[in-house]
C-alpha cells in the first residue's frame, strides 16, 4: 500500500487549500482513511477521518466547520478541503489508511493506522 499526499503550499489566513491523497497498490474502498498533521515541536494530531464508503466522517474540534474530508473510491483518492485557514493550521499534513471490513468504522488515533503517506507542508501566514 502506498499513499501519496499532495496539494500543500502557502496560503494566507482566511484562504483555502485542497489536499489530495492518492492510494496505489490496493483498492482504496477497503480502507478507512484519515488526515493528521504535525506542527514543529508538537506531536502528530488527528484532523479528520472517513469510513470506507464515505458514509461516516469525524473531525477534530479545531477544524470542524472549516475542513471537509471526502473520498472518491473509483479514483482511489481522498481529499481534504481546507477553508478559512488559520496560522495554527500550519504543519505537515499526513494521510493514513487502515484495512477494515466494516463500513461503519472511523479511526481518530495515529496508532489505528497501518499505512502513511510522506506528508505535504501547509503554511498559513497571518
Amino acid at each position: 500500500v502506498q499513499l501519496q499526499a499532495s496539494g500543500g503550499g502557502l496560503a494566507q489566513a482566511g484562504g483555502s487549500l485542497r489536499l489530495s491523497c492518492s492510494v496505489s497498490g490496493v483498492t482504496a474502498r477497503g480502507y478507512v482513511m484519515g488526515w493528521f498533521r504535525q506542527a514543529p515541536g508538537k506531536e502528530r494530531e488527528f484532523v479528520a477521518a472517513i469510513a470506507r464508503k464515505g458514509g461516516r466522517t469525524d473531525y477534530a474540534e479545531a477544524v470542524r466547520g472549516r475542513f471537509r474530508i471526502s473520498r472518491d473510491n473509483a479514483e482511489n483518492t481522498m481529499f481534504l478541503q481546507m477553508n478559512v485557514l488559520k496560522p495554527e493550521d500550519t504543519g505537515v499534513y499526513y494521510c493514513a489508511a487502515a484495512f477494515r471490513l466494516s463500513s461503519a468504522v472511523i479511526l481518530t488515533t495515529p496508532g489505528g493506522y497501518d499505512f502513511w503517506g510522506q506528508g505535504t507542508q501547509v503554511t498559513v501566514s497571518s
